[in-house]
């Protein structure tokens, strides 16, 4: 025979379980109650650990009279510390250590007064990241972009009249590193405080290296069509012949005509993974080291119009004033025309 339970002798049980867990915790210690917090922080922060690639504890970023200890991690993440962000908008530098679900939002952002001015957006990028100091230890961190975003919903919630006496203080905070930063510029005063400028120009360097520099020797394929030839005879003045061997200063002008016009850093690094042989020549030609898809694809695009501003001119310096307007040398600037065709 099936037996009949009483779902209120059911929720009695879950009551006095309740009643005994309140007991217990009543019971703890300030020590132990401290104790069971920090592990609780251990356990949230048991995730991948980002590391940091730039920044220094000793080099804040300054707004009004506030340092904000900021860092790269190695994803190009810019955090300010949680405690130098809550100090920065006049909250406690200590994080709320009651919060331990990942669903919820920061303190910063809990209260009635400011939900109607939080985007999803906002949201999104609000969770804490973790990452492992220079000098080591953890930390916790924000999005550096989070900043000026949280800024102006306190503004928002002020100036529509929501927000409560006890929190206008942070309003005023927030108005005064509004005034220190733009939204748009936190990336570059972060990027400048921790030296990571530097950095990323060197790390989007390196890509473009990637894309365009085969670490593998291609076999040689004519690339250079003979009309780039017969037309840079003609432009110097010179009688083209297909047997004629063509003068050496000719490498000279083809490294500024092509290599030097096809992307950063690219003649360079040619000349590096080139090498040469006892009697200074190269052992490869430089096309045999850049790659299908986008090295040789760009260079037959480059020669093709090289080729045609060449049958365009005249002579070479009107052959070279055509090329630096169409294609500048990466880093060169334009010449820019004046009134009485005089140029800058």
């Amino acid at each position: 025979m099936t037996s009949m339970h009483d779902p209120s002798e059911h929720n009695e049980q879950a009551s006095g379980r309740a009643r005994g867990g309140h007991e217990r915790a009543r019971r703890l210690t300030p020590e132990k109650r401290a104790e069971m917090a920090r592990k609780a922080a251990e356990a949230r922060w048991d995730r991948k650990v980002n590391e940091v690639i730039c920044g220094s504890p000793d080099n804040p970023l300054r707004i009004g009279d506030v340092d904000l200890e900021c860092y790269v991690l190695e994803d190009g993440t810019r955090v300010l510390t949680q405690s130098t962000f809550l100090e920065a908008i006049g909250r406690h530098r200590r994080p709320n250590l009651r919060r331990e679900r990942d669903d919820e939002l920061p303190s910063i952002l809990q209260g009635k007064a400011i939900n109607p001015f939080i985007s999803d957006e906002v949201k999104a990028k609000s969770k804490p990241i973790v990452f492992r100091l220079p000098g080591g230890g953890r930390a916790s961190g924000y999005n550096a972009e989070l900043l000026p975003e949280v800024c102006e919903i306190y503004l928002k919630a002020r100036d529509a009249e929501k927000l409560p006496p006890n929190q206008e203080h942070i309003a005023k905070q927030a108005e005064i590193l509004m005034r220190g930063l733009a939204h748009v510029g936190i990336i570059a005063l972060v990027d400048e405080a921790t030296g990571y400028q530097a950095v990323r120009e060197r790390n989007a360097l390196t890509k473009i290296l990637e894309a365009f520099i085969d670490k593998e020797l291609r076999p040689w394929v004519k690339t250079f069509p003979p009309d780039f030839y017969r037309e840079m005879f003609r432009l110097r003045g010179l009688e083209f012949n297909d047997g004629f061997q063509m003068p050496q200063y000719f490498g000279h002008l083809t490294n500024n005509v092509v290599y030097e016009r096809l992307a950063p850093g690219v003649l360079d690094e040619l000349k590096r993974v080139t090498p040469k042989d006892d009697k200074g020549r190269r052992k490869h030609r430089y096309h045999q080291k850049l790659t299908n898809d986008v090295g040789v694809s760009k260079l037959n695009r480059h020669l093709g119009s090289v080729v045609t501003l060449m049958r365009m001119s005249d002579d070479w310096d009107g052959f070279m004033r055509l090329l630096d307007r169409m294609h500048p040398r990466v880093g060169d600037t334009l010449q820019l025309p004046l009134d009485d065709g005089h140029r800058l």
